[in-house]
C-alpha cells in the first residue's frame, strides 16, 4: 500500500520554510504563506447563496432547495463554503489521485480558515466518509480523514475514524448520474458495534456532487442511533 504523510505533517511545515511557496496552479509566488497565490484564490467560488439543508448552490436565497422540499434528507444540514469548480478542481484531482501532499494542505487550510470565518455550529464530533479496505490498499490513503484532521484540529473538535465503516466495495462514483450514484452506494455503510454518539455528529466528505454517499452514510448513523447528523464538505458541485 502507498503511504503519504498528513497533510499539515512536520515534513510538510519543514519544507515550507526551507523554500518559499509557489502556486501550484500558476506557479507564480505563493501569497499567505500557502501555496497558492491571490490571484487563483481569488478564482476560487464561495457557496453562496446556498440550500441550508443540502448546501446545493442557488442563484437567490432560499429557505430549502426543491429537491430537499421534495425528499428530506436525513441530515438536518450541511455546509460546504466552495463551489466545485474550476480552479479548485484542479487542486482536488492533484490531491486526491496523485497523493500531492501540497495540493492536499492548500485545501485543508482554506476550508479551515472559512470554517473559524463562518462559524458553523459547533460540533461534538467530526466522522470523515470511510473508503472500503480495497479501496484504501489501491490509493494508500482516505482524502476525506486527511482533510477532515487538520480541520477538526483546527476547530478544536474530536475526531473519529473508526465509527462509520464501508463495507461494500462501489465502483466510483464518478460519470453516474445521480440515481445511479444512489444505487451505486446503497447499503454501503455499517456503525461500528457498540457505538455511540454525543449531540451533534458532523459527517465529512471532500466533495459533495450529488449528496449520495453523505446521504447513505447519515442514514447509517442516524438509524445506529445518532440524533443530529450535519454534513461538511469542502466543495458542493452545482446541479447537473
Amino acid at each position: 500500500m502507498k503511504r503519504i504523510g498528513t497533510v499539515d505533517g512536520f515534513a510538510d511545515r519543514l519544507l515550507r520554510v526551507v523554500l518559499p511557496p509557489r502556486c501550484l496552479l500558476c506557479g507564480a509566488a505563493g501569497a499567505n504563506g500557502r501555496d497558492l497565490c491571490a490571484g487563483c484564490a481569488a478564482d476560487l467560488t464561495r457557496n453562496t447563496p446556498c440550500c441550508p439543508r443540502c448546501a446545493l448552490p442557488l442563484e437567490t436565497p432560499a429557505p430549502l432547495c426543491g429537491g430537499c422540499l421534495k425528499r428530506e434528507p436525513p441530515f438536518a444540514a450541511a455546509w460546504a463554503p466552495f463551489r466545485y469548480g474550476h480552479p479548485l478542481d484542479l487542486l482536488e484531482a492533484r490531491f486526491k489521485f496523485h497523493a500531492d501532499l501540497a495540493a492536499g494542505r492548500v485545501l485543508a487550510e482554506l476550508m479551515a480558515e472559512r470554517a473559524i470565518d463562518a462559524a458553523p455550529k459547533r460540533a461534538d464530533l467530526i466522522i470523515p466518509v470511510p473508503l472500503h479496505p480495497a479501496r484504501l490498499r489501491e490509493r494508500g490513503y482516505n482524502q476525506a480523514l486527511e482533510l477532515a484532521r487538520p480541520l477538526a484540529k483546527a476547530l478544536g473538535i474530536p475526531l473519529r475514524h473508526d465509527v462509520l465503516l464501508r463495507n461494500k466495495a462501489t465502483p466510483p462514483q464518478t460519470g453516474l448520474d445521480a440515481k445511479a450514484r444512489r444505487r451505486n452506494v446503497r447499503g454501503a455503510f455499517i456503525v461500528a458495534p457498540g457505538a455511540e454518539f454525543p449531540a451533534r455528529v458532523v459527517l465529512f466528505d471532500d466533495v459533495m456532487t450529488t449528496g449520495a454517499t453523505l446521504r447513505e452514510g447519515a442514514l447509517a448513523l442516524r438509524r445506529a442511533g445518532a440524533a443530529h447528523v450535519e454534513v461538511w464538505a469542502l466543495a458542493r458541485a452545482p446541479h447537473r
